[in-house]
């Protein structure tokens, strides 16, 4: 009751505010964000609990209709609240409870342009906008706009750390398929660093602003930047390099992009707005745990049906090309059904490997034994030089219709779209339109080779995930790969699957990267690694990189927990951690609870753990490593402190749960 009474008061009393400083606070009075148009510029500050956790960072736009970065003045602004429950499909928790304050402030530019800038402030995080209305420009009305760039940016206190990954130019990497969001994040690292490549960062980027405990319990602050509501509707951004005092500012595709196609700028009708920049504050479990990306956005069309969560197999990771044939792919059908796993990925050159007329008899196969296919597609044509087909399928509305309404008709459930061409708005539409199309035919998607998400799962209800990371296939091709996945996957659940869920791309249990299972380099995490690491990474269609011959040499529990694997979550804590060394969260299915836990550090790592969802005294199965990384299954009890102690091995894991539903 006195919840909806201060909530009516606030709607009934928007507050007008004077030009000048704005500031708006937080529901609960934690955040606050100043907005000052001192010297004619726009600049905004964020403190979280007292603390100015974002010095003065500048605000604006330059446009087609006007500079909007200087000259400028704030002529009104006023508050109101924010509130939503909403529902989920595939991401880190079912449902969300969004309560914010929005704060939207009028400004005007010395010719007359006029703009909004709107802040949704919540306990956790900061989002930000610009709305352009209507308006006469040089005696005419205009109703489009272009955006040419953006001064927006976020400038952290002196002595931040960064765990941020590079953006790469155009038309770089294997057959010219980059950028893909594929390169090697920072670990602490200074912001004065140059990226690595001259192009600055992509997002999201995840940001140390104060000295915490490494070894123990962070509990220091933390910042993680990013973007939603990115569609058809603009391009994807980045973030620029560091610059003193001035911080990192609002980036926009390289011309090269999409092989020189397309506008690099954004172009909107008007009335038109922009994306929602985001920035979660707080410490890492308010970092692991935001749902910005989904708070900010609504649904841009209704499924066309329930489509359904689970787990696939996959040959083409160990197995690579060679295994694109029909007699391969039944195997890995009968691994799937064996495992009661709802899918199987068939991967690039199925149309000429197979052909059409055996896909659809392996389809018709799967079925029979309980399993879907999903298949893979090039994205298509000029924007790079990838030979893998199928090609010419998937970039224009009349192929679309024509390949999905083939792959409904054979009963294929989903399909995976490969080697995109960068982050421009052309690109953007793309994505949406491949979304759009597939919904009508039943079609779940998930991308490769491709951008980030931005608020994806939500806008689209048939969009599963995106890679958009340094990925598995890297862990069989190289060895320093291998050597790196510890770090990468007690990164992720911080900065890349904290904002959209991830198709990382396979728990591995092969001991060697080889068909024969004696070959090649060896995988360098432990069997209990890889069985918690299909907890800690968040996707709703979840790759198992079982090969066959995992059937008759794993442990009978490691193959019970394999078939028992949740893809979907009602509820994700953070319990302990710091990215890159070590993670473990908690992730509830319905009744059931996992804690997970991941150590890329090069020692044991002995943890006492609070787990305040299990009762003192209760028995919990315990997956985890004995001092030589040899897998094993017991029972531990929560202690009358409510705690469980554990000890990761090095590139080991554990994973705790009540009892599996069978």
């Amino acid at each position: 009751m006195r919840k909806a009474l201060f909530t009516a008061i606030l709607l009934t009393s928007s507050v007008l505010c004077r030009a000048g400083d704005v500031t708006v606070l937080s529901p609960g009075e934690r955040m606050k964000v100043t907005v000052s148009d001192a010297g004619q510029r726009l600049f905004y500050t964020v403190s979280l609990d007292g603390q100015e956790l974002l010095m003065p960072s500048a605000l604006g736009l330059k446009t087609s209709i006007g500079d909007l970065t200087r000259g400028l003045s704030i002529v009104d602004s006023r508050t109101e609240p924010v509130e939503s429950h909403y529902q989920m499909r595939g991401t880190k928790a079912s449902s969300a409870d969004y309560q914010a304050n929005r704060l939207t402030i009028d400004c005007q530019s010395q010719e007359g342009t006029r703009f909004s800038i709107v802040f949704q402030v919540s306990d956790r995080d900061v989002a930000f906008r610009y709305l352009i209305p209507r308006q006469k420009y040089q005696e005419k009305e205009m109703r489009r706009l272009r955006i040419l760039s953006e001064t927006s940016s976020f400038n952290f206190p002196d002595g931040t750390t960064t765990f941020i990954s590079p953006q790469i130019g155009p038309e770089t990497g294997w057959e010219q398929t980059k950028p893909s969001y594929e390169e090697v994040y920072s670990a602490d690292a200074p912001m004065d660093a140059v990226s690595q490549y001259g192009h600055g960062y992509i997002l999201p980027a995840l940001f140390h602003l104060s000295a915490g405990n490494p070894g123990g319990a962070d509990q220091s602050q933390w910042a993680l930047v990013s973007e939603t509501g990115v569609g058809s509707n603009y391009c994807g951004s980045h973030l620029s390099d560091y610059q003193a005092g001035n911080g990192y500012t609002i980036s926009y595709p390289d011309p090269g992009e999409n092989n020189g196609f397309g506008s690099y700028f954004a172009a909107i009708p008007l009335p038109g707005e922009t994306p929602w920049r985001t920035i979660t504050l707080g410490q890492l479990n308010d970092i692991v745990e935001t749902t910005v990306s989904y708070d900010l956005v609504e649904p841009r069309y209704e499924a066309s049906q329930a489509y359904c969560p689970g787990r696939y197999t996959w040959s083409w990771l160990i197995w690579q090309d060679a295994s694109i044939n029909y007699d391969d792919q039944v195997q890995f059908i009968d691994l799937a059904s064996a495992m009661g796993y709802e899918y199987c990925l068939v991967d690039g050159w199925w149309d000429t490997q197979i052909g059409r007329d055996r896909i659809a008899e392996l389809s018709r196969y799967a079925q029979q034994k309980g399993v879907h296919l999903l298949l893979w597609y090039n994205s298509n044509g000029y924007w790079n030089d990838a030979p893998q087909g199928p090609r010419d399928c998937m970039a224009t509305a009349i192929a679309r219709e024509r390949e999905m309404k083939w792959l409904q008709s054979i009963g294929v459930k989903g399909i995976k779209v490969d080697f995109f061409g960068g982050d421009k708005q052309e690109t953007m539409r793309l994505y949406e339109d491949i979304l759009s199309d597939a919904n009508r035919y039943g079609l779940q998607v998930v991308f490769h080779g491709c951008t980030v998400p931005r608020g994806w799962e939500k806008m689209y209800p048939n969009y599963v995930a995106s890679e958009a990371v340094l990925a598995s296939e890297n862990v069989f091709f190289t060895e320093s790969a291998a050597l790196r996945q510890p770090f990468d996957l007690t990164l992720h659940p911080f900065c890349r699957n904290a904002t959209a869920s991830m198709d990382w791309g396979g728990v591995i249990m092969n001991k060697y990267l080889s068909r024969d299972n004696k070959s090649r380099h060896t995988r360098k995490t432990t069997d209990i690694f890889e069985l918690a690491s299909g907890i800690t990474m968040q996707t709703s269609v979840q790759c198992v990189a079982m090969q066959p011959n995992n059937l008759g040499e794993l442990p009978q529990f490691e193959i019970d927990f394999l078939k028992s694997l949740p893809t979907t979550w009602d509820e994700t804590r953070l319990i302990d951690g710091y990215p890159g060394r070590y993670v473990v969260l908690a992730r509830r299915h319905g009744n059931q609870w996992f804690i997970a836990g991941l150590n890329a550090l090069k020692e044991p790592l002995k943890l006492s753990l609070r787990l305040p969802m299990f009762q003192v005294g209760q028995s919990l199965q315990c997956y985890i490593d004995n001092k030589k990384g040899e897998p094993t299954l017991s029972t531990v009890k929560v202690d009358k402190r409510g705690l469980v102690s554990v000890t990761l091995q090095s590139n080991g894991g554990v994973v705790l749960c009540n009892q599996l539903d069978k």
